[in-house]
């Protein structure tokens, strides 16, 4: 049985569409016209068991309403969930003390009480034993390497300080399933790498399974077997991202050194040159003629190295949205 399994998961959003003006509203109060949002149109998902998944969307593709609908927060307008066996929608205490959501932009920790004390009545709630309790907290501290924080009001923390006890405070139970909606925005490189890092470790030992949406392809990369990928509430991907781009990605990029100056006229014969001309160059051509400007280049220009690379996956992506398609 798949951790997480859904077929034809749909989620619509019904609002009340009121004309401008004091007459729109004295209208508004007799006769309301509806308006009808599909935030998710019919999405088909099977993780398994110790998957990292990373779940790829532009803003309002419906990634977020996803991940509230699969931790029970949201009841889908139609279609069929699982999640460890039970209907998330039913909220039942079994299924939530198996599962944690962490959003990088909602917090669980009270704002003006130290951290530790968040996690004291998160112990009660989930009913964790003290002897396991403290274990538990007290490795997840080191690891994220905020034992001097935890002490201290939330309010007085910094962005990455919060997000790492906000980490501990959704592990602390050792959930079998974690759902992370952009864990790491806002946060600068250097904390981005730590909390990869951690989440890596993470995994490797309690061997759960993670469902990430993420807008910094880094993490993706670094934590994520493979990736869905959906826009407009649709799924229009679902592979490794070696798979997505060389899907969506028509073009390779050459890159050359050479023994001696070129003009950029001799290059622009060969394809798109990218940037600025020097003792090096990026030459980019289409994928099916990858082969034959190469061997075109080394038989006429002074090559002293050459490259060839795939497109960055964050431009794939970039290009993918955009286009539409």
């Amino acid at each position: 049985m798949p951790a997480i399994e859904t077929r034809e998961l749909k989620k619509t959003y019904v609002a009340n569409k009121k004309a401008p003006g004091i007459a729109g509203g004295i209208k508004s109060l007799f006769s309301r016209e509806k308006t009808y949002v599909e935030a998710v149109k019919g999405v088909d998902l099977r993780i398994e068991a110790g998957e990292m998944v990373g779940f790829l969307g532009p803003n309002g593709a419906g990634k977020t309403t996803t991940l509230k609908m699969l931790s029970g927060i949201l009841h889908p307008t139609s279609g069929f969930a699982s999640v460890l066996g039970y209907k998330p929608s039913d909220r039942r205490p079994e299924m939530l003390r198996q599962i944690s959501l962490v959003m990088g932009n909602k917090m669980q920790l009270w704002w003006d009480l130290p951290a530790w004390d968040s996690f004291v009545v998160l112990k009660e709630m989930y009913e964790v034993e003290e002897s396991k309790f403290r274990r538990r907290v007290d490795h997840l501290i080191e690891a994220l390497q905020i034992s001097d924080k935890v002490n201290t009001q939330v309010r007085k923390l910094s962005l990455g300080e919060r997000m790492k006890c906000e980490l501990v405070a959704a592990l602390l139970y050792s959930p079998q399933i974690v759902f992370l909606d952009e864990p790491t925005i806002g946060l600068d490189v250097v904390s981005q790498k730590r909390i990869r890092d951690f989440l890596n470790t993470l995994h490797s030992e309690d061997n759960c399974t993670l469902l990430l949406t993420s807008h910094y392809m880094q993490d993706v990369q670094e934590l994520c077997d493979r990736v869905v990928v959906i826009d407009h509430g649709s799924m229009i991907f679902e592979g490794t991202l070696d798979h997505l781009t060389h899907r969506f990605s028509d073009v390779r990029r050459i890159r050359l050194s050479f023994s001696e100056p070129v003009d950029a006229d001799d290059l622009a014969a060969y394809g798109k040159v990218i940037g600025e001309i020097s003792d090096n160059a990026v030459i980019e051509v289409p994928q099916k003629d990858t082969a034959s400007a190469t061997a075109a280049m080394l038989q006429v220009l002074p090559v002293s190295d050459l490259s060839i690379e795939q497109v960055d996956i964050e431009e794939v992506i970039r290009s993918l949205f955009a286009e539409g398609r």
